[in-house]
């Protein structure tokens, strides 16, 4: 009867030991869980973001200098942001002379932020209308040089487009909100523009 009763003492002992450990591991393995929950979303939004970006460029290098361009490239950044991105999250896109790093060459730049809206001319008189305003205009469509021969000192051979897309990303989860909430990145990418003539 004695060793009866300290078997179950033991058995009773081992459960406790048990549910202790389970509680103390609990909060780790759902900060791993929410963390890669985080680190997922974070990492297929930076993608999308990705993605505008180079489709904004190729869009812009087969544009060059014709008028409208931007907003062409404007409306594809803006349609190509997709779930888990949102595009009302997009800061400012930059289009931008890029030299063949995809550095940016100079000032040569337009930024275009996320605020009020833009209405562009192009191809025979079609119009299309982006939720975007010009802040800084020094590198528009008509300056850009589409000629393979260059067009002059200043651009000797064919511009590279280049598209940054800056985007806030907000974290989903309170745990990750209280360590700040937010996010921002930028994403570029750059496309050698098409011969014109």
């Amino acid at each position: 009867m004695l060793l009866h009763r300290r078997r179950r003492r033991f058995a009773l002992d081992d459960a406790g030991q048990s549910f202790i450990e389970f509680a103390l591991l609990l909060p780790v393995v759902m900060l791993i869980v929410v963390g890669l929950m985080e680190f997922s979303v974070f990492m297929n939004a930076r993608n999308a973001v990705e993605f505008a970006a180079r489709d904004g460029s190729v869009l812009g290098a087969e544009g060059g200098n014709t008028p409208g361009t931007d907003c062409v490239v404007l409306d594809k950044v803006e349609r190509d942001i997709i779930s888990p991105a949102r595009n009302i999250r997009i800061q400012t896109v930059n289009i931008f002379w890029s030299d063949k790093n995809g550095d940016q060459i100079g000032s040569n730049t337009n930024t275009y932020s996320r605020t009020g809206s833009l209405t562009c001319n192009y191809g025979g008189g079609a119009t299309i209308t982006v939720p975007y305003t010009l802040t800084t205009g020094n590198y528009l469509e008509g300056v850009r040089c589409d000629v393979l021969a260059g067009c002059g000192v200043s651009h000797p051979g064919l511009d590279t487009i280049g598209v940054r897309v800056t985007y806030q990303h907000k974290w989903m989860t309170t745990i990750a909100q209280h360590s700040g909430g937010t996010i921002t990145f930028s994403v570029g990418s750059a496309t050698r523009m098409e011969p014109q003539q």
